[in-house]
C-alpha cells in the first residue's frame, strides 16, 4: 500500500484491510471482488491484484509461508527486485540491497553518482555500489537496521527538494552536498509522457436507486474494477441505448481525474431506466447496499455517493 502512496493516506485502508483479511490464508481465500472493494479509492489497483495473486501463490506453492530469500521472493506476483530485497533484508537478515526511490536518492547524492539512470547499464552500476556498501557482520541484526535506516533517511531528511543537509548523519561524506548540488541527483533524463483522454460514462439508474455497473477489462484503466459503461464519445454512448431514451439523457458536470500517466476528462451522462432494462451484455444492476462494497474507481464512488 505504501508504494506510491503516503502513510497518512494508507493508514485507514491498512487497518480496515487487516481487520477483514488478517493473514495470508484469509487473503488467498478471499474473492477478487472483496479484495478490490477493500482497496477501492486507494488507486494503483494493480497492487491489489498482485497482492491477492501473491497470497494465492504463497499458499499454493510455499505452504502459506513466505520464501526467505530475495531471489525466491522475486518469483512471486507483484514483487520486484527492490521489494524482494526489502522483505528478505528486513525480515530475514539477508545481505541484499534495496533501491527504491528514497534509497536511490541517498546513494546517488552521497556517492556523487552522476550517471544517467535512464540507462540500464548505469542502474546496474548503482545496484553494485549499493551492494558493496551493505553490512558484512551480524547480518540478522545489522541488515534490518541498515535497510530501515536508509529508507527513513531518504523519506525524512534526504528529500527531493530542500534536503535537510544540516540534520543528515552522512553530510560530511556526501559528495552532492560538498558540490552544493544535492537537488540535481539522481540524474534521470527519461521523463514520463503524459496523455489525456475524454470518456463518457453512462450513469444508468432505476427509481429504486439501482445503478448499472460492469467490470472493466484487463489490461487498461481501472482493470478489474466495477464502473459505469465507458464510451469514447457521447454519440457512442447514446447509440448504446434504444432511441426512446435519448431525450432522457442528462449531461452532468464534466471533471478531470488525474492518473499517473494520463488525465481522464470524465463526462457523466445520467438516464433513468426501468429495472427490467439491460444496459450492456456484461453488467447488472446494483442496489446502494451492494455497490458500496465493490471495488470502484474513486471518481465513480464519489459520483454515486453524491
Amino acid at each position: 500500500m505504501l508504494q506510491q502512496t503516503q502513510v497518512a493516506t494508507v493508514v485507514n485502508y491498512f487497518n480496515r484491510f487487516l481487520d477483514r483479511l488478517p493473514n495470508i490464508a484469509a487473503l488467498a481465500a478471499a474473492s477478487a471482488d472483496e479484495v478490490m472493494g477493500l482497496w477501492s479509492g486507494l488507486g494503483y489497483y494493480s497492487r491489489a491484484r498482485n497482492l491477492h495473486q501473491c497470497a494465492i501463490e504463497v499458499v499454493r506453492s510455499w505452504g502459506g509461508e513466505f520464501p526467505r530469500t530475495a531471489a525466491q521472493l522475486e518469483t512471486l506476483p507483484g514483487i520486484g527486485r527492490s521489494t524482494a530485497a526489502a522483505i528478505s533484508s528486513l525480515c530475514f537478515g539477508e545481505r541484499v540491497a534495496i533501491l527504491d526511490a528514497n534509497v536511490r536518492r541517498v546513494l546517488t547524492r552521497v556517492l556523487g553518482f552522476e550517471a544517467d539512470l535512464a540507462s540500464t547499464a548505469h542502474q546496474n552500476l548503482l545496484w553494485a555500489a549499493a551492494t558493496d556498501l551493505l553490512p558484512r557482520r551480524d547480518l540478522p541484526r545489522a541488515m534490518p537496521r541498515y535497510t530501515q535506516g536508509m529508507m527513513d533517511l531518504g523519506a525524512t531528511v534526504c528529500l527531493p527538494f530542500q534536503p535537510l543537509c544540516l540534520l543528515c548523519p552522512l553530510a560530511d561524506v556526501c559528495e552532492a552536498r560538498l558540490k552544493g548540488t544535492p537537488e540535481s541527483f539522481p540524474v534521470l533524463t527519461r521523463k514520463l509522457k503524459r496523455s489525456s483522454q475524454s470518456v463518457w460514462l453512462l450513469w444508468a439508474r432505476t427509481r429504486g436507486a439501482g445503478v448499472w455497473l460492469q467490470r472493466r477489462p484487463a489490461p487498461g484503466v481501472w482493470a478489474g474494477l466495477y464502473c459505469m459503461p465507458w464510451f469514447d464519445s457521447r454519440a457512442e454512448l447514446a447509440a448504446s441505448l434504444p432511441t426512446r431514451y435519448h431525450l432522457a439523457l442528462r449531461d452532468m458536470q464534466a471533471f478531470k481525474h488525474v492518473l499517473t500517466h494520463k488525465d481522464l476528462h470524465l463526462h457523466p451522462v445520467q438516464v433513468l431506466l426501468p429495472s427490467s432494462a439491460s444496459v450492456s451484455a456484461d453488467g447488472k444492476w446494483f442496489d446502494a447496499d451492494q455497490w458500496c462494497g465493490l471495488g470502484l474507481p474513486a471518481p465513480v464512488r464519489v459520483l454515486l455517493q453524491a
